[in-house]
């Protein structure tokens, strides 16, 4: 079922209509409406639709089901997350949380003046949340070792990058034993959280959960470029003491300092490795694209975050060596 229409009649009854619609911007493979539904009784309802894009290539992640599987799971884990009000192989209907995602307003605008400092223990609050969902609720997978799974993306760019290559052999010198398991959002940054004047309202995009080291979403967090420009280590809104101090208080087990600074050299890399994905969607024809083509800039900016992070580590080891 991909016709609106037909969609909220099935979710709202016969009488339902839609009093007014408008297609969100981004996505490729997927569509985003903002819709307000009437249902037979009168009472109005502000939704969110995403659909599946006909013809358009395979989504990468979960798909739509899954993630709303995901999306009611977390919501029983306690995860602030948006009401799912129907769902299908090919759509989510859920409800329309007010507030804000573009991380600038949030870091900027004198609205979140009250909830930014707040941010970084909610945000630890809720990533402990979703460590606990039953790992049932994450879709199959093979549990792949993520270093070698962006290790093979950057072999097959065919693209050279010392300071990449520099990074995965230190990366994988340095690897911390991983000592759980949880479900893992996968992408939890901000400009993937709603926010409002008194803080976090709802946690989006679910489509790259997955079962994997929880650090792995702490350290996602805290990769500069989800600062946009704020000194601030976490989400441009915080500190790292926030956001484990919060976790650990929230039902998190105890935060390894060293391996959550692996995990955060670990996104600066992966997110270095997608900069150079999306540029060479547009060079080589794949999707011609100012925006793709513009992302290529990044590329450098991650090299020389992953230096700085990697000389501040060899500094860290020196100290810590006992004189000989």
């Amino acid at each position: 079922m991909s016709d609106p229409q037909a969609i909220v009649r099935a979710a709202f009854g016969a009488g339902a209509a839609v009093v007014s619609s408008a297609r969100l911007p981004g996505g490729a493979s997927r569509e985003t409406w903002a819709f307000d539904v009437a249902d037979p009784d009168g009472v109005r309802h502000e939704l969110i639709l995403r659909l599946d894009s006909p013809g358009a290539p395979a989504q990468a992640g979960a798909g739509l089901a899954a993630e709303a599987r995901l999306m009611r799971a977390a919501a029983g884990a306690g995860v602030p997350v948006p009401r799912i009000v129907a769902c299908g192989e090919s759509y989510i209907l859920m409800s329309r949380v007010p507030g804000e995602t573009i991380p600038r307003k949030i870091l900027r605008d004198d609205a979140y003046a009250t909830a930014r400092p707040l941010l970084a223990r909610q945000c630890g609050q809720a990533l402990a949340a979703v460590h606990r969902m039953p790992l049932s609720s994450a879709p199959p997978s093979d549990e792949q070792d993520p270093l070698a799974r962006w290790r093979d993306v950057l072999d097959q760019l065919g693209e050279p990058h010392p300071v990449f290559e520099l990074a995965l052999r230190r990366l994988a010198a340095t690897r911390p034993r991983s000592r759980r398991h949880t479900v893992v959002h996968g992408d939890f940054r901000n400009g993937n959280l709603v926010v409002g004047p008194e803080g976090i309202r709802a946690v989006l995009d679910w489509e790259l959960a997955h079962v994997g080291d929880p650090l792995e979403d702490l350290g996602w967090l805290c990769v500069k470029a989800w600062r946009f420009g704020s000194p601030l280590p976490v989400g441009g809104f915080g500190s790292y003491d926030e956001l484990v101090g919060a976790y650990e208080e929230a039902g998190g087990e105890r935060v390894d300092r060293e391996a959550l600074r692996w995990w955060e050299t670990f996104g600066v890399l992966k997110w270095g490795v997608i900069c150079v994905m999306q540029t060479m969607r547009h060079l080589r024809g794949g999707a011609r694209s100012v925006e793709l083509a513009a992302i290529g800039r990044r590329v450098c900016e991650t090299e020389w975050d992953l230096l700085r992070l990697l000389g501040n580590a060899t500094r860290v080891e020196r100290t810590a060596r006992p004189a000989l």
